[in-house]
């Protein structure tokens, strides 16, 4: 269910359905309300106004404070410590990869992983604003990494591949005329040990 709401599209869309529309009602109504039905001033005691003023803003702000907690698992950050942690407990290695994104291409140590294998990319720019999206076969984003030139420490990312195909690496940040060429591709095989 999550995974739906915070790795796709129509996730965000729901979500930010689900803030807006209620605001959306309210406004509409007191707009119509004091617009049309009664134009005068006010006769609520501004005590009454203000407890229902608190308690929209005390459930907007419940509500806010779920949804981003409930996101946390899926940041980057924390998505990648997660990897890296059950690979650690599973006493899995962790497969290095060397990414290096220039100007029109990337550079990657290793093309070829095996399924369940956990692969940490290590990535960096070696001249602008990159990144290093990886996209499933099928066509949706599993990750994406934002590649800042001049950094001492790479950019890391622990990920792992769960079903075999080819997938798409591409630059999502604008470097300049070619960037619609920067493409390279990851080829995942079945795990073969037993």
């Amino acid at each position: 269910m999550l995974d739906f709401l915070y790795q796709s599209g129509w996730g965000a869309l729901t979500l930010m359905l689900l803030m807006q529309i209620p605001f959306v009602i309210i406004f509409l109504t007191v707009v119509y309300k004091k617009g049309f039905v009664d134009s005068s001033p006010s006769s609520a005691h501004p005590r009454k106004f203000s407890r229902a003023e608190a308690t929209w803003l005390g459930f907007a702000v419940a509500f806010f404070v779920l949804v981003n907690v409930l996101s946390i698992g899926y940041m980057p950050m924390v998505a990648s410590a997660n990897m890296a942690q059950a690979a650690a407990d599973s006493a899995q290695e962790v497969r290095d990869v060397d990414v290096t994104a220039r100007s029109w291409s990337f550079d990657i140590s290793e093309r070829t992983y095996e399924a369940g294998q956990p692969v940490r990319f290590l990535a960096r720019s070696a001249d602008t604003m990159h990144s290093f999206s990886v996209y499933h076969p099928d066509g949706r984003v599993l990750f994406t990494m934002q590649l800042v030139p001049g950094l001492e420490q790479p950019a890391s990312r622990v990920y792992t591949f769960t079903e075999p195909g080819r997938y798409k690496v591409r630059c999502l940040e604008y470097c300049g005329m070619i960037h619609h060429a920067m493409q390279d591709e990851l080829v995942v095989v079945e795990n073969n040990r037993s």
